[in-house]
């Protein structure tokens, strides 16, 4: 039900985006030297690795970590990166991962393959069970701003609640806090 779920959005979706797509790319090619899309090793669901596309926002060369542990992070920005990551345009390409299956709308963040700390407490909380998503009920109560403990309650939250409903309702949260840019730091 879920899969088909995110089919029905992600599908039209991806037709209604193509043209916004389209130009995000042209003006990340245009701003900055290097690849348009910049695609992450992150975990999904059973701890396994797959490869996560998104607009590239961090200039080439950026250490490979969470940006809100860099200990400068604007300075690795792109000319339009702050734009593409306040606006979440960076985000876009994950609609791929969708359609791939990787990923589904709403689910955990998946973590970067070396957050190992992340990693663990979801295992031990079972979160590592679920299709990681492009938001989650972690990202609409606080995002990066969250420890890793209560980030992880969360996640075990959404496994313990996790509906078509809940979906929904994070959804909408999240295009909440998208249009107010809540919750956006870098």
């Amino acid at each position: 039900m879920k899969r088909l779920f995110d089919l029905c959005l992600a599908v039209p979706a991806a037709a209604v985006l193509a043209l916004p797509l389209l130009i995000v790319a042209i003006a990340v090619k245009l701003t900055s030297s290097g690849p348009v899309l910049y695609w992450s090793d992150r975990v999904g669901r059973y701890n396994r690795i797959f490869r996560m596309p998104k607009f590239r926002s961090m200039r080439t060369g950026t250490p490979a970590m969470a940006t809100h542990l860099l200990p400068n992070p604007d300075a690795w920005l792109t000319p339009i990166g702050t734009f593409l990551r306040k606006t979440s345009l960076d985000e876009l390409p994950q609609l791929w991962s969708i359609l791939a299956g990787h990923m589904s709308f709403v689910g955990p963040r998946p973590a970067l393959f070396n957050q190992d700390d992340l990693v663990a407490l979801r295992t031990e909380r079972k979160v590592h069970e679920l299709v990681p998503g492009l938001t989650g009920w972690a990202q609409v109560n606080g995002r990066d701003e969250l420890p890793i403990p209560q980030k992880v309650e969360l996640d075990a939250e959404y496994l313990r609640r996790r509906s078509l409903l809940f979906d929904i309702r994070i959804l909408w949260l999240t295009a909440v806090k998208v249009l107010r840019r809540d919750g956006v730091s870098h």
